[in-house]
């Protein structure tokens, strides 16, 4: 692997959580969907983002993760460290799992610039998002900004958050400051967002020097960043001080009160991208057959008979589904999922069912 010296002392960092509600039965509390290959590559997610990140920043890369996943991260990416695996003791937002990973680097190399990425996200132009990185950390580099990478959006979704571009850094190919960051809007206000061509899709992509976030925490959350130093100093710490830290995101913990004061900028990515939300989403990202019927599985264990959509099938047991269209079936040994493609992002609805129901066993 070839770097650029910007890169020398960039690290990747992954937060790896969260449950993937909306993709229920197959990513469960237990067995979130960053541990599954979803797309048919032979990879699960957490693999094949380290993979992407590994081709920027070697072995610079530490996974943040629950404690409940620890073993299964390091199962499935077994040349990991264990000094760079961080196993949570229990969730407390993005903001405590990447400032702490920014406190332990920080320890390392006081001028270590970090970029955070999502373990279950999917990129297939790594090319474009490696320029996109390369230039997000030469801003963190020599404007001591705080950088996120913004999609380009495809259409007026109202599932993400958006960042407003604004005038352009000119000692740089491609990055702007950033105006605001915008919450998840309605159809009518997404629509009038891509119209302005102004606004891109929050990722959480993340790239920053480890102190200068610390830093910049300090100023709106002291306890927190003083919680995060002290534990990285004293990892005997972490059990008995991570429940008191405080819960919040990233985002609103640092990223849009920065922005109010100029301090972070955007640079465009220019390269597919998908969160895989829900069962739709997965869908458009799986390759088209010649049958309308798209499988996650053995194709020999589907019967599709004048029906289109999507089957994941993980039992083994023969799936046969006749004159359904956009329809969408997942069944796992202990739940069966049906569902229209349309109605995908309320598969969360399931879950929230269950838990009230006391059904902690299928969540």
């Amino acid at each position: 692997m070839t770097t650029t010296p910007d890169l020398e002392r960039f690290w990747a960092v992954v937060p790896a959580g969260g449950a993937g509600t909306r993709l229920w039965p197959v990513s469960r509390a237990s067995s979130p969907k960053f541990l599954h290959d979803l797309t048919g590559s032979g990879r699960t997610l957490i693999q094949s983002t380290v993979d992407r990140l590994r081709a920027l920043a070697g072995d610079r890369v530490l996974v943040v993760t629950g404690a409940a996943h620890a073993a299964a991260v390091a199962e499935q990416v077994p040349d990991l460290p264990s000094d760079l695996l961080i196993a949570e003791p229990s969730p407390r937002d993005s903001m405590a799992a990447i400032g702490l990973a920014a406190a332990v680097l920080e320890l390392r190399d006081p001028e270590a610039i970090i970029g955070s990425f999502a373990a279950d996200h999917v990129i297939s132009d790594e090319d474009a998002f490696g320029r996109a990185v390369t230039e997000a950390v030469g801003v963190a580099q020599r404007d001591d900004r705080l950088v996120t990478i913004g999609i380009e959006p495809t259409f007026p979704s109202t599932g993400f958050g958006y960042i407003q571009m604004g005038p352009r850094l000119r000692a740089h190919p491609t990055a702007t400051r950033v105006r605001q960051f915008v919450e998840k809007p309605d159809a009518r206000r997404a629509a009038s967002y891509l119209a302005t061509g102004e606004f891109r899709w929050n990722a959480g992509m993340f790239v920053v020097r480890a102190t200068t976030l610390l830093d910049l925490l300090a100023q709106w959350h002291p306890d927190l960043a003083a919680g995060l130093r002290e534990i990285a100093a004293d990892p005997s710490l972490l059990q008995e001080r991570w429940d008191g830290l405080e819960k919040i995101a990233i985002d609103h913990a640092v990223a849009e009160p920065a922005a109010d004061e100029g301090l972070v900028a955007v640079v465009p990515g220019d390269f597919d991208w998908d969160d895989v939300g829900d069962f739709k989403s997965l869908s458009t990202l799986l390759p088209k057959g010649e049958c309308p019927m798209t499988v996650v599985g053995d194709p020999a264990q589907v019967q599709a008979i004048d029906s289109g959509g999507l089957v994941v099938s993980e039992s083994g047991r023969m799936v046969a589904v006749v004159g359904l269209e956009d329809v969408v079936v997942v069944e796992t040994d202990d739940a069966l999922l049906v569902a229209s493609r349309e109605r995908a992002q309320d598969v969360k609805l399931v879950v929230e069912a269950l838990k009230a129901a006391g059904r902690t066993d299928l969540v």
